[in-house]
């Protein structure tokens, strides 16, 4: 069973930073891709990053490039978004996720919801003006 659980969220002011993990455990992390996706009140859930297996491809949403890491250590299983310049539109739950199927390639990103499989319980930041 793969469980995914997020930590670091909290509240910060414009312009802070933080850092969000995700553990995950029941199966291979390095075999997988995996993602971080956000929803804000009121709207549905959005990409935010992925990264490939081994780390060596990361792809970014247009609204958080430049501004935030997606990064992984697979000897930890945990996966990392390292979050700059925060503002208050990135206040949301962030969820990390991760796919059903092993990735075949390195440059494999998902950046689609339905790709992804296992989602973790969520866990809230707010960016305060």
């Amino acid at each position: 069973q793969v469980q995914l659980v997020e930590s670091g969220g909290g509240l910060v002011q414009a312009g802070g930073s933080l850092r969000l993990s995700c553990t995950a455990s029941g199966r291979t992390f390095s075999s997988y891709a995996m993602g971080w996706f956000r929803q804000a009140p009121g709207k549905e859930r959005a990409f935010v990053a992925a990264i490939s297996k081994s780390g060596g491809t990361t792809y970014y949403a247009d609204a958080v490039k430049g501004r935030f890491t997606i990064s992984r250590d697979n000897a930890k299983n945990t996966l990392y978004l390292q979050m700059n310049s925060l503002k208050p539109d990135d206040t949301a739950d962030y969820y990390c996720a991760a796919p059903k199927y092993e990735s075949g390639s390195d440059s494999y990103t998902p950046s689609r919801q339905w790709r992804y499989e296992y989602w973790g319980q969520g866990t809230q930041v707010t960016v305060s003006s």
